[in-house]
């Protein structure tokens, strides 16, 4: 029996391994992108309650990139509320000078509902 044999109805090389011939798969090279938390959060709620969408990610090798581009989306979405926040409220840098625990509330208060909103339109939708 030969090692190598290819199946011109379906285009893939198999190996024989025993008794039995193995299609030789490998994944496309693909450029590694950074997951950050956002990315990390969906890929655990993906994991978790939407399985088909996660396996068709993972099976077209799309799942990397999807994951990236959320994860940018969130963290400019997440960056735009604050500054919104911010400047809606009048948290300043005149009202960190002068009353710094107030701002420090406040900046805390902003951000936990930034990441509320977040959470809610993009990671867990």
């Amino acid at each position: 029996m030969e090692q190598y044999v290819f199946n011109e109805k379906n285009g893939l090389w198999y190996e024989l391994q025993g008794d039995y011939y193995i299609p030789c798969l490998t994944l496309l090279a693909e450029e590694e992108r950074l997951i950050g938390i956002w990315g990390q959060r969906h890929l655990r709620y993906i994991r978790q309650h939407r399985k088909a969408l996660y396996t068709d990610l993972l099976t077209s090798d799309k799942l990397n990139d999807y994951l990236a581009a959320l994860n940018e989306q969130a963290e400019n979405m997440f960056f735009e509320l604050v500054t919104q926040m911010t400047v809606l409220e009048n948290v300043t840098e005149q009202l960190k000078a002068q009353e710094q625990m107030l701002w420090v509330q406040r900046m805390n208060n902003i951000r936990d509902r930034a990441i509320e909103h977040v959470n809610h339109e993009l990671i867990y939708a």
